[in-house]
């Protein structure tokens, strides 16, 4: 129940607060970081909430890591330890089903994937994830980035559909 209530709040009231960069924004920062910390399924230590970010109950999010402005993050979603995400980046779950002809597509319900964010991560912005997609850590990810396959560790991608532009290991 106390979850809840603090989700309410967040989403209502306190996700549209303004950034630290801005002279009058002293608390809301924090304000934003308790909140999140305690509605979500497991929170690590010095998370970074940005301003609107649209987040479910039911993620994980790991140790400094930072959720973008104007976020949108569905449920079974993990993020790693130290992912940084640029503005407007979409990580989505759920997926229309669209097998049958005779139905409308909005009648034939939803599947859901859970995507998994490696440790390390830097998604740029707009990005977008779709269900299912398992990034490795150490991972950069161009702006603009449409995210359909799995990742491996330390590749460098860009483009629509996301393909593997080189390694940072390399």
């Amino acid at each position: 129940m106390v979850r809840k209530l603090l989700y309410f709040f967040y989403i209502f009231l306190f996700r549209f607060t303004p950034e630290i960069y801005r002279p009058y924004a002293i608390i809301s920062p924090h304000l934003r970081r308790f909140l999140v910390k305690n509605f979500v399924n497991k929170a690590g230590k010095k998370i970074r909430i940005k301003r609107n970010a649209d987040v479910s109950m039911f993620i994980e999010i790991g140790d400094y890591s930072e959720l973008g402005t104007n976020c949108i993050i569905q449920s079974n979603t993990i993020i790693g330890n130290n992912v940084i995400m640029g503005p407007d980046v979409k990580i989505y779950t759920k997926n229309h089903q669209y097998a049958s002809l005779d139905i409308p597509i909005q009648f034939q319900g939803e599947t859901a994937e859970s995507v998994v964010i490696g440790n390390d991560v830097w998604i740029g912005a707009n990005v977008v994830v779709l269900p299912g997609v398992i990034i490795g850590s150490h991972v950069i990810i161009g702006a603009g980035c449409v995210v359909t396959k799995n990742i491996p560790d330390f590749a460098i991608v860009g483009g629509v559909p996301a393909k593997i532009l080189k390694y940072r290991n390399d």
